[in-house]
């Protein structure tokens, strides 16, 4: 295994046989040259990429101490959640952490909109944020804001093999918290985020989408329906409010059936 190109001093692009490959490791490429070759040893990460030319792009222009950072948070979530993601984290959660951290280092906060939905639907993924905090602190010394770890989570999130595209994970957020704000506003309540009810409501809306998308309802007995409308007449008023809303907007339309579950899941909070 020779080396080919010095990335920055804990990463360098080795030649293995035929194929090129990012190998990672602290020092492993002190006192090195062109053509020398790679002590094994050393290594402690080997990737090899569909994108390694986007990889060493980005190990060429950002702070090794932040590779090392985010490869530490890689490596946790991993373990945490007790399997591989997707080899892309690599290029996506690097290039955030890296863009984050001098971010917050000019004065610059940005606020996550989802973060009360976010820490909800990916609670795993958001504690792995929380941890990925205090690593940047005890590194870097600074404090990140609570609003990165929900970001952090949504990366690790959608790089699950089953966690699916980041663009359509942050929109499905998106939607439930619009939802949330339009029953909000509706009834008329004030929630706590600590509520298990409310909880309970983010976790259905964001199950409800999923079937809607997949075409995967729920039914609901016909005289079980009518009852809530008029039992709760109210909460599936307020149920038919967001549907139209988001039918308006997002082009989604909810079946009868589903407007009853939320009903349920809206007198629950309201009671």
């Amino acid at each position: 295994m020779k080396l080919k190109k010095i990335l920055n001093n804990n990463a360098v692009l080795v030649v293995d046989g035929n194929q090129e490959k990012v190998a990672v490791g602290t020092g492993i490429a002190y006192g090195k040259k062109k053509n020398d070759v790679i002590n094994k040893n050393k290594i402690e990460k080997l990737f090899v990429m569909k994108e390694n030319e986007k990889l060493q792009q980005l190990l060429s222009r950002i702070s090794e101490e932040h590779f090392i950072i985010s490869e530490e948070i890689i490596s946790y979530a991993e373990q945490t959640i007790g399997m591989k993601l997707s080899e892309h984290i690599h290029i996506t959660l690097t290039d955030h952490v890296s863009f984050s951290i001098e971010r917050i280092q000019n004065g610059m906060h940005l606020k996550n909109k989802l973060l009360n939905e976010i820490k909800i639907l990916y609670k795993e993924e958001f504690e792995i944020g929380l941890w990925a905090l205090k690593k940047m602190k005890e590194r870097l010394d600074i404090d990140m804001p609570i609003d990165e770890a929900a970001f952090i989570a949504l990366h690790i999130h959608t790089m699950k093999l089953s966690g699916g595209n980041y663009k359509e994970t942050v929109r499905q957020t998106t939607i439930v918290s619009e939802m949330v704000q339009v029953i909000v506003d509706y009834l008329g309540l004030k929630i706590k985020e600590d509520d298990i009810s409310y909880q309970r409501l983010i976790t259905h809306l964001r199950f409800v989408l999923h079937r809607v998308k997949h075409s995967d309802q729920y039914s609901m007995d016909p005289e079980m329906l009518t009852m809530i409308k008029d039992k709760f007449s109210q909460s599936y008023h307020c149920a038919k409010e967001v549907s139209e809303q988001i039918a308006a907007t997002y082009h989604i339309d909810f079946p009868e059936s589903e407007l009853g579950y939320i009903a349920i899941h809206l007198e629950r909070l309201r009671e």
